[in-house]
């Protein structure tokens, strides 16, 4: 309830001072006055005042001031990037956003429709459908944790309705399935580059290349391989802090070798506990300078895994089998990276080599099943025992 006073002022004029208070538990959390030259203008204020503040998103910005989008990016990259290590892809867009005009507007006063209208303008910038659905979602991520840890009343759920809205509108998609694989063209000519740059350079990259080929692992989970790993006997390695959605750290992986991937790295020098120990985004690097050297255009990295990994399907392996070499855990994530080639697909059987194997089948049913002889049975009741 708020309090009106009326003290007169050196002139005699009396003037009319509305105090409003909020309260909880017992604690004042906010106090605020304003003075009026006439009692019902002050009550007026009062009430209105009393309504807005109930608003908790108003007593936030009152408090603290009205945080922009901006700062909220900036505190959460400034106290979750180290604790929880995520990848480099979202640090980047984290700080893209936060030098965005987006992040300039009051965090607490975001609605869908200005994210909507963000969608639009990356989009006339020339940004595709699967880039801009990223804004969103780390948008999203940020104001979650803002309600979650600092409990400031921002919505969360804009960034869902937006999404929908966008979906419609067609402003934002899924990214489309990747099924670049290098040919055997490209390959030759990478593989004459990098022997041709092996003695100057530090990184044996035409190694690296064949390896992840074998291997069918990361650029970044090729640089972490230990030796100590290693188990000859069943030439199996082990992939340390494994790539997983939720929890990474400390998703200790085993996986197969390739006879072709166990003697690349049995020729590696033992001269560091790690059996490529160079620093990923050299290895990136150094393989998208070589594309732009080549003229190979759309190649990256990350494809040879997609080569690896449909190439296993077409030597003949299953999907458990693949899964043992690649570690996807699902064939939802494992059919991402398999890219078959119609004339690498093996040859079907005609029909009548079907027949032949099934007439086959039926005859050693059939002589398995003819029923012991006369000899066969008395033999068998002499050996009976008494």
């Amino acid at each position: 309830m708020a309090t009106i006073k009326a003290p007169k002022q050196g002139d005699g004029v009396t003037r009319y001072t509305a105090m409003v208070r909020i309260r909880r538990g017992g604690k004042i959390l906010h106090r605020e006055s304003r003075t009026f030259a006439h009692r019902s203008a002050a009550l007026t204020w009062a009430k209105h005042r009393e309504v807005e503040l109930e608003n908790p998103s108003a007593l936030v910005r009152v408090q603290q001031g009205a945080p922009t989008l901006a700062e909220l990016i900036r505190w959460d990259i400034d106290t979750f990037e180290t604790i929880s290590k995520w990848q480099r892809s979202k640090q980047t867009h984290l700080e893209f956003l936060e030098r965005h005009s987006i992040a300039k507007a009051n965090a607490l006063a975001l609605t869908s429709a200005m994210l909507i209208d963000h969608v639009r303008s990356r989009r006339a910038d020339g940004a595709g459908p699967a880039t801009v659905i990223n804004d969103l979602i780390w948008i999203g991520v940020v104001l979650r944790a803002a309600k979650n840890v600092k409990e400031l009343p921002v919505r969360p759920e804009i960034t869902q309705e937006a999404s929908s809205a966008c979906r419609e509108l067609r402003l934002i998609s899924k990214p489309r399935k990747r099924a670049r694989r290098p040919t055997s063209d490209e390959l030759a000519r990478l593989r004459e580059y990098f022997a041709s740059r092996n003695r100057r350079a530090q990184i044996p990259m035409q190694a690296i290349v064949d390896f992840a080929i074998a291997s069918a692992r990361r650029e970044a989970e090729i640089c972490r391989l230990e030796w100590r790993d290693n188990d000859p006997a069943t030439r199996t390695g082990l992939v340390r802090d494994a790539k997983h959605p939720t929890s990474r750290d400390g998703n200790h992986r085993r996986f197969k070798y390739t006879p072709q991937g166990w003697a690349i790295v049995e020729n590696q020098p033992r001269a560091s506990a790690c059996i490529f120990p160079y620093e990923p985004k050299s290895v990136g690097a150094a393989f998208t300078r070589a594309c732009h050297v080549l003229g190979i255009d759309d190649l990256r990295f990350h494809d040879l895994r997609h080569e690896a990994t449909s190439q296993l399907f077409e030597r003949g392996c299953q999907i458990h089998e693949v899964a043992q070499f690649t570690l996807h855990e699902s064939w939802n994530e494992l059919k991402r990276y398999t890219n078959l080639k119609p004339e690498n697909v093996r040859e079907l059987k005609s029909p009548e080599a079907l027949a032949e194997l099934r007439s086959r089948g039926r005859q050693a049913i059939v002589v398995s099943a003819q029923p012991p002889s006369r000899a066969a049975r008395q033999s068998t009741r002499r050996d009976r025992p008494h």
